[in-house]
């Protein structure tokens, strides 16, 4: 038998290291994407699947360039070209994703397939030359393989606990870029020899031109936290007016000098709802799930004084947002919790809440497990005696998701209101709707009227509430969302049907 064509603790350095990017970029790559094409359950089936074509293609043909060409000789090269690939990720996805349109999805989708493939590959070049004697053959492919799965769990790990938390996503991709470079050109010479460093030089060129091309390209974030792309933007028309932009769609309106100030039609409507449900100026506790710009909590702070809130927010970028950009002054009676609403409703004590706000969005979605029956009797749990759970949700074309989600408060509440944009409820055009719910009835006839007397509307805005046999009737035939079955997303869905 001949020599060992490589080492086994380079060889498992180089399967254990090159799994592990493969994970690290398919994590990272749902990051860079979502301000332009957004983040849905179909995008990261798709960004998932698109990763697992890679692994797939790069596992096939690195096997056959295994047998074609010599490994010791590819494996160096192969390294560095995927660590160019990963590197110039950010500047081509940011300079095609501000350009916009659908073109985004298949650059960044290309930007993964390839480095994943590259990357894929280094495995079977490793088998091939750490396969130097048939006897053992099955303990070489099976070490190996584990090796690479422990690889692609720590890149996991280490990606979503630690590197998203710490760094942007940009200096995650160009620093995994020029470590494989790096690596790919020690290989190389360990395999070879120093006169092959031209390759090593051009190499160093195209990542040092990536690094530049992406600090050239903006990000287009103020702030990338562990969940968004966040920018806050000054509104032209009021000076002291911000918009809160999450991956780019537009989550919160804050206007610095006037809490009361309300420019979203569905803050409008939440607010309204709360002022008519309960005495003016009555001091409120209330549990918010989701925090976004904090408008409600602020506004309650301002039209009731002695109210108390708690707020679970998931990211604490955006908590961080909120204070250095839009004004938040967190305090005993304003306190923030980062956490999952679901879990932060769990902490919440029975009937010790007047009121529960519900605008927790992933993308331009509800979370599906803050939209069953399951967390709504949680809700049910912590509010007391008439008190009342105020939703915002998002839908639109057969407005499938949002008939279920108000089907799904009607199972456990007595009385359920829906209001939106006449349009939302006529044509499909989607929209906000503010649902309330609560054991006891509430005056639809004076929510309708503090919201008109707000003004503000948006050119053809006409908002209409809708309750009991309204609800019943609009609300048909809708399943009742449950922790076993609540495909949110697929209701969402433009093709969606009932």
């Amino acid at each position: 038998m001949s020599a060992p064509g490589i080492g086994p603790r380079l060889g498992a350095v180089l399967v254990f290291g090159s799994s592990a990017a493969v994970l690290v970029v398919e994590l990272v790559a749902l990051r860079l994407l979502a301000p332009y094409v957004g983040l849905t359950m179909e995008m990261n089936t798709m960004v998932i699947g698109i990763a697992l074509s890679a692994i797939a293609f790069g596992s096939w043909a690195g096997g056959r360039a295994a047998d074609a060409v010599a490994p010791r000789r590819a494996l160096g090269p192969l390294l560095a070209l995927s660590g160019v690939a990963v590197a110039v990720t950010p500047a081509l996805v940011r300079l095609v994703g501000e350009a916009g349109g659908s073109t985004a999805l298949f650059v960044g989708g290309a930007c993964l397939f390839v480095p994943a493939a590259l990357l894929t590959a280094v495995t079977p070049m490793v088998t091939k030359l750490m396969l130097t004697d048939l006897a053992v053959t099955g303990t070489v492919v099976g070490r190996l393989s584990g090796i690479g799965t422990a690889g692609g769990i720590a890149g996991t790990v280490l990606t979503g606990f630690v590197l998203i938390s710490l760094v942007p996503v940009s200096v995650i991709l160009i620093g995994l870029g020029v470590l494989l470079v790096l690596t790919g050109v020690l290989v190389d010479a360990s395999m070879r020899d120093w006169r092959r460093g031209r390759r090593a030089l051009v190499a160093s060129v195209v990542v040092g031109g990536s690094v530049a091309g992406s600090a050239a390209v903006p990000s287009g974030c103020d702030a990338e936290t562990r969940y968004h792309c966040a920018r806050v933007v000054a509104d032209p028309a009021r000076e002291s007016g911000r918009t809160l932009v999450l991956d780019g769609l537009r989550h919160s309106y804050v206007d610095l000098d006037d809490p009361e100030h309300l420019d979203f039609g569905y803050v409008r409507a939440i607010a309204s709802v709360i002022d008519t449900a309960y005495p003016a100026g009555e001091a409120l506790d209330a549990y918010h799930l989701g925090g976004g710009g904090l408008s409600i909590p602020s506004y309650l702070r301002a039209v009731r004084p002695g109210s108390s809130s708690v707020v679970s927010e998931i990211d604490p970028g955006v908590v961080d947002v909120d204070r250095a950009w839009l004004g938040a002054e967190t305090g005993d009676d304003l306190r923030v919790r980062v956490e999952d609403g679901r879990m932060g409703l769990r902490r919440i004590d029975t009937d010790s809440r007047d009121l529960v706000v519900g605008d927790a969005f992933g993308g331009i979605s509800v979370p599906w497990h803050l939209t069953t029956r399951e967390a709504i009797a949680d809700v049910e749990r912590v509010l007391r005696p008439g008190g009342a759970y105020v939703v915002n949700m998002i839908d639109h074309g057969e407005l499938a998701f949002v008939r279920a989600a108000v089907a799904t408060l009607a199972a456990e509440f007595e009385y359920v209101a829906v209001a939106a944009d006449r349009r939302a409820f006529d044509d499909g055009t989607g929209g906000n709707f503010v649902a309330a719910a609560s054991d006891r009835e509430l005056d639809v006839a004076a929510w309708g009227e503090r919201f008109a007397g707000r003004g503000n509307l948006r050119p053809g805005e006409q908002w209409e509430i809708i309750s009991g046999a309204e609800v019943t009737e609009w609300v048909g035939d809708a399943q009742v969302l449950t922790d076993d079955f609540a495909p949110v997303d697929q209701l969402l869905t433009p093709y969606a049907r009932r």
